[in-house]
């Protein structure tokens, strides 16, 4: 039994620098964040959700400041066209070059179709295309920003 609890303590101190680590990118993902995105991630959530065509990402402001709003839906207007024209260097800014779903959807921008929606709180992208493989892209690149958002997302 206390040999158990050994090899249980063991395990759990190996991992405490995986878990430091995850800790530490999850923080400086924020304060990038914070550089890139002109409203409060505080004070925001992000919600992304895919669906058969692509996805949705929701930016919502918890408290409904109509400043903070306006905030979130001039910066999704402008991301909106950024990434019409595979421009997404504000995400890899703030997640990395290497997110995955990233090279997919810079160079299949073409094939995307989104559009901007004013919500309540904050806004919408709606990222919709036909080619399977830029699906999957936004489903992998949606994933890397929930991990990396923590609880924003």
């Amino acid at each position: 039994m206390v040999l158990k609890h050994v090899i249980a303590l063991t395990a759990l101190l190996s991992s405490v620098p995986a878990l430091a680590q995850h800790v530490e990118h999850h923080d400086h993902a924020a304060h990038l964040g914070a550089s890139v995105m002109p409203f409060d991630l505080a004070r925001s959530t992000h919600i992304f959700t895919p669906t058969a065509d692509g996805g949705t990402q929701d930016v919502i402001s918890r408290d409904g400041d109509p400043a903070q709003v306006a905030l979130i839906r001039n910066h999704l207007r402008r991301e909106a066209g950024s990434f019409a024209h595979g421009d997404y260097s504000d995400p890899a800014e703030i997640h990395g070059q290497t997110m995955p779903g990233l090279r997919d959807l810079q160079a299949g921008a073409a094939h995307v179709r989104i559009l901007f929606e004013e919500l309540p709180n904050g806004a919408r992208l709606r990222f919709m295309t036909r080619d399977p493989g830029l699906v999957a892209a936004l489903h992998r690149w949606f994933l890397a920003q929930v991990h990396d958002h923590g609880a924003d997302a």
